[in-house]
């Protein structure tokens, strides 16, 4: 669609959602994006492209790096923290209610580029617990919150994804290759939970399961010791998470989180 790049539609502010496309596209470039590259994939002219990305290096969401490519800039760190302190601190009461009905700890994770990021816990009452620090990173192949989000993304993207990351070992258990994930996912999808038996670290049982219309991808685990989380508990506490991610996903606007998808995927 042509025309006035500040133009409003249903869906709000064209530049502004190009603006985010582009933000979007840097996040999954590690070592930054020509502005050729950026307005091939975004689908706008170069000019386009290069008058968004002035207006955001400006702002100090972008840089400009030193070969003239263009990376993400530090005012999102800033911006990342707060959201992310303001997520775990929205999400920490449901948090609660899981560890309350399951004795054992309890995550919040979202996928943040090719990584999963922890952003909320509540720890068990056990004096052996699990304990994950919020901001960790994690690979999504071998832990049970990376899991449930993968398996809520099309194979392709999928595929993609663990082209960039690999599939390292953390241990024997680990699941290394990628036909053999794929098909783990369907079954995911199938039942509606993922499960981590020792392949992030021996000894650990997780069960996780993808929240359903959230903004971002995004997951709730409950993690504990293998000899106390057994595999005989799985759909028990399954069933308890799925119900937790139905209520969290009903505090999302579905209206607007639809509407958010739609409004980064206008054309130029």
């Amino acid at each position: 669609m042509k025309g006035n790049p500040t133009a409003t539609s249903d869906h709000g502010v064209q530049s502004l959602a190009r603006g985010l496309k582009l933000l979007q596209l840097l996040s999954d470039a590690a070592d930054g994006t020509s502005i050729s590259e950026l307005a091939d994939k975004a689908g706008l002219a170069p000019a386009t492209t290069h008058r968004l990305l002035r207006t955001l290096v400006a702002c100090g969401f972008v840089r400009q790096l030193s070969t003239r490519a263009y990376a993400l800039g530090p005012e999102l760190v800033r911006l990342g923290e707060s959201a992310g302190r303001m997520l775990g601190s929205w999400a920490r009461p449901m948090l609660a209610k899981l560890v309350e009905a399951t004795d054992e700890t309890a995550n919040f994770a979202l996928l943040d580029g090719d990584q999963v990021v922890y952003v909320a816990q509540v720890p068990s009452k056990h004096s052996m617990r699990m304990f994950t620090e919020v901001g960790r990173r994690v690979m999504p192949h071998c832990t049970g919150v990376g899991k449930a989000i993968l398996s809520q993304l099309p194979e392709a993207e999928v595929l993609s994804v663990l082209s960039r990351t690999g599939m390292p070992a953390q241990t024997p258990r680990t699941k290394t290759d990628p036909a053999e994930l794929l098909d783990e996912l369907r079954e995911v999808r199938r039942c509606g939970y993922a499960v981590d038996n020792g392949e992030q670290e021996i000894g650990v049982r997780c069960v996780a399961v993808p929240v359903p219309w959230s903004p971002a991808r995004a997951a709730i685990s409950v993690s504990g010791p293998a000899l106390r989380l057994q595999a005989a508990d799985t759909e028990r506490v399954a069933g308890i998470m799925m119900g937790l991610a139905a209520e969290i996903a009903a505090g999302f606007d579905k209206k607007e989180v639809a509407a958010t998808a739609d409004a980064a995927a206008v054309p130029s």
